[in-house]
């Protein structure tokens, strides 16, 4: 199953309006003959394969995410179709990709088939405006089909299956003689830039305006080594994707933001404000004029390291590598390590780096007390689910001043690891980053709490299905940020608070909920919510055949661990009003920290309940119930010794 992650990129790297571009003919007109470049320094000529009954051009970018997820299928077609006369011919369309980007796209996915370059006449002479995009050529060098692959991926969803396969319906016909009955069809993936003069005296340029601009808001993902499917730190990079830039900034998909402004404000809010739109959009359409380099800022000193947070104090990886397969469904692994720390540590800023970003979905690292066995455990007062969570889009988490969560001495770290194949065997070395704060500094103890649904059931064709989870605090507490997990399914998530004397005030709201890109909000000052607040959740699921993205409408919904299942996650970060760790603590408190050091067994993933949950179908036995937001130990340690078990 292609990796979710690469489909995050999907969703960034084009959509479903064709860009501005020359004229597409129209199907049923003849092509002349044209010269593509080979690797070798040649040439070749689509007359080259004048023998061939049907000739499929497929443009390509080998740094395009659509045009990867789709390499190896193509790759599979050409072999598929070859003996029956059928040719594949790759157009480069990127004058930036080098020999060695093109090499590589070849060797990973295995491509067969030329992949040549273009000069610039064969988009023009077949009006290509995306990558992939097709156009098939019959014998007489007529266009018979032109458009997508198939119906996989969208803006922004995607399809474990293709319904609709549209470049192999378009070959069968013509290879039996029969009309193609769909002969045209939308492309879905990277804009094909048009080289657009830059004007001599431009108003704006990379080096002076928009250099600054994407160091503030772009190039925290799109640097080597992040999220982003390609690299804005240079005036190259960012010229030769000015057309992407501009479509992706007019239809609000970038930066990706998803909460409601009508509710909260974050201090993570990435969105562009108009003026900075009108930047980007006038330089690209201007043509992209460099400017002065001396003008172009210094690269953040955190962008030149590769990690997102400041440089870690310490790094830990999993202690070996591993080997994910090609195909197949991987369940969750679990790789446990022992960061060697004799004494309590302070941890004020966190970042899981995943090795491999094609294949890992997301990571959680939780911790684990010495000597025991089977569960996981939760540090401190508020009881911490877990130390740090990745998904795709999450950002790495810096705790307010004098706030830290602790990793008591001699604890373990293990990761909880959800890989996804992408079609070729990949290998992956997570780790995590840790930023240490003193002891001395840190007044309050932040714990990541969750609320979850083990019993969630969702009907088929249910296109709003409703799940309300709640937790009352029995304390004074401050919210720091929150953080709601779905899958494919889920449609929206809202975090209320319903205050004491009944007000009810909208926290978060997420009304588009995005699988494919997964954000943490962090509140730009904690929200204090006094004893007797509920915090209240409510998620709506879409599974009805109108969800692009639903792999199947007539299913009955359960909750699970993969992606064709269903999760209702709302995790969120507290910490407790009145604590202040650096005052001696009173006689009770000393009581409260001996109790709660020893730790209650949680989860090691809300994940890994599932498959208790599974269990508990087969044998109709009744699940405890639990705690909102918090399991009950007794469950909780079976659910990690059949989640081991199961891992």
């Amino acid at each position: 199953m292609p990796t979710l992650f690469l489909l995050t990129l999907a969703a960034l790297a084009g959509g479903i309006v064709d860009p501005p571009g020359p004229a597409k003919p129209p199907v049923g007109s003849s092509v002349a003959d044209f010269a593509l470049d080979d690797e070798k320094g040649g040439v070749r000529h689509l007359s080259d394969w004048s023998s061939r009954r049907l000739v499929c051009v497929v443009f390509l970018r080998a740094k395009c995410p659509v045009a990867e997820l789709y390499a190896t299928p193509l790759a599979d077609l050409a072999d598929r179709f070859e003996p029956r006369g059928v040719t594949f011919l790759g157009v480069s369309t990127d004058s930036h990709d080098d020999p060695a980007d093109l090499a590589r796209f070849v060797a990973e996915h295995e491509v067969k088939f030329p992949l040549l370059r273009d000069r610039g006449e064969v988009v023009a002479q077949l009006g290509a405006t995306r990558t992939p995009e097709v156009v098939v050529l019959d014998d007489q060098r007529r266009i018979r089909y032109r458009g997508r692959i198939d119906d996989r991926y969208a803006v922004g969803s995607r399809r474990d299956e293709a319904r609709s396969h549209d470049l192999v319906a378009a070959l069968e016909d013509l290879l039996e003689g029969r009309e193609v009955r769909r002969p045209e069809t939308k492309a879905v993936g990277c804009p094909i830039d048009r080289p657009t003069p830059a004007r001599k005296e431009a108003e704006v340029t990379y080096s002076r305006d928009v250099a600054p601009l994407l160091d503030r808001r772009c190039v925290s993902c799109h640097r080597p080594g992040q999220i982003g499917p390609f690299s804005l730190t240079t005036y190259r990079g960012a010229a030769s994707r000015a057309g992407a830039i501009v479509e992706a900034v007019e239809s609000d998909r970038m930066p990706p933001w998803h909460a409601d402004p009508r509710y909260g404000k974050f201090a993570n809010d990435i969105r562009l404000t108009d003026r900075e739109k009108k930047v980007l959009i006038g330089w690209a359409e201007g043509g992209c004029a460099e400017g002065d380099s001396a003008d172009a800022p210094k690269m953040a000193a955190e962008h030149l390291t590769g990690w997102r947070i400041p440089e870690p104090d310490l790094v830990v990886s999993m202690p070996e590598s591993f080997t994910v397969p090609a195909q197949g469904v991987v369940e969750y692994q679990r790789f446990e390590v022992d960061p060697g720390f004799r004494e309590d540590r302070w941890i004020r800023g966190m970042e899981i780096r995943p090795g491999n970003r094609k294949v890992v979905h997301h990571c959680n690292v939780f911790l684990r007390a010495p000597g025991s066995r089977g569960e996981a455990h939760s540090p401190g007062e508020l009881g911490s689910y877990c130390l740090a969570t990745s998904t795709p889009g999450s950002p790495p988490v810096v705790l307010p001043t004098g706030m830290a969560k602790r990793i008591p001495a001699g604890w373990r770290l293990v990761f909880v690891i959800h890989y996804a194949p992408v079609g070729t065997v990949q290998v992956d070395r997570t780790s995590i980053g840790l930023l240490f704060a003193d002891r001395a500094s840190v007044r309050k103890e932040v714990a990541t709490n969750l609320m979850f649904d083990l019993d969630l059931r969702i009907p088929p064709h249910e296109a709003n299905h409703r799940v309300e989870q709640t937790r009352r605090f029995e304390s004074d507490v401050l919210l720091l940020a929150m953080f709601p997990h779905m899958h494919l399914r889920g449609k929206s998530f809202r975090y209320q608070a319903i205050f004491p004397d009944g007000r009810l005030e909208t926290l978060l709201d997420v009304p588009r909920y995005d699988f494919n890109w997964q954000n943490r909000y962090e509140l730009a000052e904690p929200k204090r919510l006094p004893a007797g607040t509920t915090l209240q959740c409510i998620a709506h699921y879409d599974n009805s055949a109108d969800n692009p993205a639903n792999p199947d409408p007539n299913a009955t919904v359960l909750a699970g661990q993969q992606s064709w299942e269903e999760m209702f996650n709302g995790y969120y970060d507290i910490a407790l009003a009145a604590q202040d760790l650096t005052r001696p603590p009173t006689r009770v408190e000393v009581l409260t920290q001996a109790a709660t050091r020893s730790s209650v067994p949680v989860s090691l993933l809300a994940c890994a309940a599932w498959a208790f949950m599974m269990r508990r179908r087969r044998n109709r036995a009744k699940l405890p119930s639990a705690i909102p937001g918090r399991a009950p130990a007794e469950t909780m340690d079976t659910v990690f010794e059949e989640g081991e078990r199961g891992a």
